[in-house]
Formats: structure tokens, sequence, C-alpha cells
């Protein structure tokens, strides 16, 4: 009996509700959360690529940059001439 008395003081409730104003309703949540949940399985597959990801220079190109002083080994030119595999700019 309590439930038919709390519809019928909900049901001017709802009357109330103006019907021009746009909602996004259940439909937007359940694109909100799909969203969600495809940026949260995003991160987690970038944590685990970035995992494997090792940043090891080459011990070769590290040897022969290491006798030439400061700044030797950066740019292109430099890349050639110590045998990196560097490629020209196109464009």
């Amino acid at each position: 009996m309590s439930a038919s008395l709390a519809l019928t003081h909900l049901v001017p409730l709802a009357k109330e509700v103006d019907q021009n104003k746009v909602t996004p309703g259940v439909l937007g949540f359940i694109v909100f959360a799909v969203m969600a949940l495809a940026v949260w399985g995003l991160m987690k597959s970038m944590s685990k690529h970035m995992g494997k990801v090792t940043f090891e220079e080459d011990p070769e190109n590290d040897a022969a940059a290491s006798g030439k002083g400061v700044g030797a080994g950066s740019g292109p030119a430099s890349a050639s001439a110590s045998g990196g595999k560097a490629s020209p700019a196109k464009g």
C-alpha cells in the first residue's frame, strides 16, 4: 500500500520536469561509460607497452661519441660520420 502511495507522490514531480529541456539520459550515460572503459583499456595497454621499451643506448655509438667531446654525438651529420643510421629529411 505504501508503494502505491509513494508512486502517487512521484507522478506530480515527474510532470514538473520541463519537456523542452534536453538531457543526456540513459543513452548519454551508456556512451560516457563505454568511452571511460575504452580510455581505461588504452591506458592499461600503453602502460604495458611502455614497460617493454628499453632506453639503453648502443654501446658502439656511445664509445664513438665519448671520445669526441661535448655535443659531438648530436645531429644527422655526426650520426652518419659515426656509423649511425640517419636518413636525410624528405620534403
